[in-house]
């Protein structure tokens, strides 16, 4: 088979019977056809069969495929791309998780949409992260990447927090709020959906920011331009204790006073679909949406 790709790496959810399945079928199947494997070495170690020499940490299977495949829900996908958005690597999902917005491939019957991706036959986006910032005193403190979005928040459920929002060095408002969600078009499906936030189509270059049960009835949701800085000050005034989070995976900590700077990053994630792929027939499936009346 001619493809564009050579050297293909598999990456997979731990511990989980239905995914070490499915790579296993993806490792015979890829081999089958003349491609260099290699696979995550924390879930590979857990299948039988798989060569040790085919076994690489994530970092050094991004520097080493073309192709990565990620067994598992979004958040597989997720974990996965904020270290493979450091590479020219690109990116396909087998869903072996719950809604499945970024993992296209059926797991029960993923050979002929993926053996089309092989031979070049795809449909490629490019989705950029954010990168996040935490600032204390005007020294940079911490900093992680989200593939879908920041959420500032206390780390006890329903405290009011103070802040003020920028956008670059413009002041936009204050806020009594539980927090702020800063997402993505490719976020903006996932919490903050749940949180009253907008849906942004994927090739927007925008944000949004949601308020989290604002105490006024008067804030709303906002899209901001990507090329623009985010820019959160928290007031001195706040007790409880205070953390941004990426993706719900990476929490960085925060103190009164802090500043949290959000800006979209440099690097980006190279996803790629197979060509029946609608990102509109997605919505329409995950969300429930009607079918065609006419």
């Amino acid at each position: 088979m001619t493809s564009p790709f050579k050297t293909i790496g598999l990456i997979g959810k731990p511990n989980h019977d239905g995914a070490a399945m499915t790579l296993h079928r993806l490792y015979t199947f890829l081999q089958a056809l003349g491609f260099e494997v290699l696979v995550e070495e924390r879930v590979g170690q857990q299948i039988d069969y798989i060569d040790n020499n085919c076994l690489r940490g994530l970092v050094e299977l991004g520097e080493q495929a073309d192709l990565a495949i990620v067994v598992g829900g979004d958040g597989n996908m997720l974990g996965a791309a904020r270290v493979l958005s450091r590479f020219d690597v690109a990116v396909i999902g087998v869903n072996r998780g719950n809604l499945g917005f970024l993992t296209d491939l059926n797991p029960d019957g993923f050979e002929a949409s993926l053996e089309q991706v092989l031979r070049g036959e795809y449909i490629e986006e490019s989705r950029f992260l954010l990168e996040v910032e935490v600032y204390r005193h005007a020294e940079l403190k911490s900093a992680n990447a989200a593939v879908n979005e920041a959420v500032l928040h206390a780390d006890k459920v329903a405290h009011m927090i103070e802040f003020e929002a920028f956008i670059d060095d413009d002041f936009v408002f204050s806020q009594r709020s539980d927090g702020l969600i800063v997402c993505t078009p490719t976020g903006s499906t996932a919490y903050s959906l749940s949180g009253g936030g907008p849906i942004l189509t994927p090739e927007l270059n925008a944000m949004a920011m949601v308020p989290m049960f604002p105490h006024t009835l008067s804030s709303r949701p906002l899209v901001v331009d990507a090329d623009k800085s985010i820019r959160l000050k928290l007031s001195l005034e706040n007790s409880a204790s205070l953390q941004v989070s990426c993706d719900s995976h990476v929490v960085l900590a925060l103190l009164p006073g802090d500043e949290v700077v959000v800006r979209k990053a440099d690097r980006k994630l190279r996803l790629i679909h197979p060509k029946s792929y609608s990102y509109y027939n997605v919505l329409r499936q995950k969300l429930n949406w009607g079918s065609r009346l006419f």
